[in-house]
């Protein structure tokens, strides 16, 4: 089984301070610039699994560097260079405390929402009679608040400007670029016998204006289904096929784990944790229509991405 990175330490010329997220690892250089390491860690239920999955970080880093270059002509971001698989150099913004979820199908949280009875999610009206899996008349945009730990909770846009989360005028931009950022992923997607399902954007300011961070368009941040037979799984009532992260929280589910009281981490084999990288290099393939090649990956990971990355520092 390859090497996983699941934990990093590097101290970078100028480093300021390191924040260690559920699955990223992000380091402050001189309140400037951010080196964001996409680890091999997975995280699902707010939970960080035991075991990292090999070629993870590398998936999400080079999936999210694509996408950021094919929505550039439509909205600034904070990209500045990939110098290495699994890490992002880009420009230090200052972040909203909101996430733009936009979703253009009927499934998952909100189907179990509305399964509940839910008709209205975020602010927006949803229609009488849909089934799981089904398409909104229009995407729908149900933003959350961005937590620090646990849940991200509901909002709707009104609740965000009115406690002063976002200015009317930045959320206007931010709804905007969520729009059309979404309709070049699909377009992309389609291209590759995908359907973008739903996903969600991060924004941040900076020297007044707004920028998009963090990463986009990547398994566990969208959820992809496979055009070819979808409307007949539709018309069937059937599971779609998809390429997500969401069949790692179905496998937790079926193994009674939700992250409610009581519960356990189900076990994590070589084999299954094989399995899961296969799906990430899987999705990686059909999103970007190339082959992936895995990064030298016997070697120290930790020690290459620090040569890296130092070396891309000192010449910037």
């Amino acid at each position: 089984m390859a090497n996983a990175l699941t934990t990093t330490d590097f101290h970078f010329n100028g480093q300021k301070s390191v924040y260690h997220g559920k699955v990223r690892d992000v380091y402050n250089i001189n309140d400037d610039v951010l080196v964001m390491v996409a680890t091999d860690r997975i995280s699902a239920f707010d939970v960080v699994l035991p075991k990292g999955i090999p070629f993870k970080g590398q998936v999400l880093n080079q999936i999210a560097a694509k996408f950021l270059d094919a929505t550039a002509d439509i909205c600034p971001n904070w990209k500045l260079a990939t110098p290495d698989p699994m890490v992002t150099v880009g420009l230090k913004c200052e972040g909203f405390r909101v996430e733009m979820i936009i979703r253009s199908i009927l499934t998952g949280s909100a189907w179990r929402e509305y399964k509940k009875g839910v008709r209205e999610l975020c602010g927006v009206r949803l229609p009488d009679g849909m089934r799981e899996n089904e398409r909104f008349p229009e995407p729908i945009i149900t933003p959350t608040t961005k937590a620090d730990e646990g849940h991200d909770m509901n909002i709707s846009k009104e609740e965000i400007i009115a406690q002063g989360l976002v200015s009317a005028e930045d959320y206007a931009v931010m709804e905007d670029y969520t729009r059309r950022i979404f309709a070049r992923g699909q377009e992309i997607a389609a291209k590759r016998g995908l359907i973008l399902v739903d996903t969600k954007y991060e924004f941040g300011k900076r020297d007044g204006k707004v920028i998009l961070i963090d990463e986009i368009h990547t398994p566990d941040s969208s959820r992809y289904f496979y055009a070819d037979g979808y409307e007949e799984k539709l018309a069937k009532g059937e599971p779609q096929r998809q390429l997500s992260k969401e069949f790692v929280r179905q496998w937790l589910i079926e193994h009674d784990f939700m992250n409610e009281p009581g519960q356990v981490v189900p076990e994590m084999t070589d084999a299954y944790v094989d399995s899961v990288s296969d799906r990430y290099i899987e999705l990686y393939e059909h999103i970007t229509g190339e082959t992936f090649n895995k990064a030298n990956v016997t070697a120290d990971i930790a020690a290459r991405i620090e040569q890296n990355v130092s070396s891309w520092l000192s010449s910037h």
